[in-house]
């Protein structure tokens, strides 16, 4: 639990959950090691769920550190390993909520490019055209507009968003998130093929 910094884009989010769980369970089961894994796992989407509330960096840090200590005091609340992924991104969003709320901060956010975070058996060709197409993606998404980039940040990485949460930080109804979010999908796919980075 060192560096809350983004250590590179997101893959496969379902294989991520998945990952997740299983060191969880390896966790809780005595191994120490696979905590170390699940933070070097976790980190860079927590940091990622964190930014989008405009928190300056260190304030990040902060809240993906409380994010990690409140998962080891508390980690028996967690019945099924499979919950993990989504019991992280909730928590580090609330202690975000609340931070933002304590130091009455904006809530515009940088955009950050990732580098990827690959397995270590992808070869140096697979990690150089997986960093290409990462860039092209946050370059596309840095064109659209403030409230779409941080749709598209908070929904993409929570594998069960809460949609009232979102529609209270966003201040829009609920029932536009879904139509807002395929809108600015839309333009993030027209920003890529435009900057010839779509396949």
């Amino acid at each position: 639990m060192t560096d809350a910094s983004p250590e590179g884009a997101v893959s496969d989010g379902t294989a991520r959950w998945e990952r997740a769980a299983a060191l969880f369970a390896d966790w809780r089961a005595g191994d120490a090691r696979a905590m170390d894994e699940l933070v070097r796992l976790m980190t860079p989407v927590l940091w990622h769920v964190v930014r989008a509330y405009g928190l300056e960096r260190t304030l990040a840090e902060d809240v993906v550190q409380t994010t990690w200590l409140a998962l080891v005091r508390s980690h028996e609340s967690v019945a099924d390993p499979q919950a993990i992924s989504g019991w992280l991104t909730v928590t580090a969003r609330r202690e975000a909520w609340r931070v933002v709320k304590k130091h009455r901060l904006a809530t515009a956010t940088a955009d950050e490019v990732l580098d990827p975070m690959l397995p270590h058996e992808q070869s140096t060709e697979d990690r150089v055209a997986d960093a290409d197409e990462a860039a092209r993606l946050w370059t596309a998404l840095a064109t659209l507009t403030d409230r779409c980039q941080r749709l598209l940040r908070v929904v993409a990485f929570d594998d069960r968003p809460d949609y009232a949460r979102i529609a209270a930080d966003l201040d829009m109804p609920i029932g536009s998130i879904g139509p807002t979010r395929q809108r600015c999908l839309a333009k993030l796919r027209t920003a890529l093929v435009d900057a010839g980075g779509a396949r």
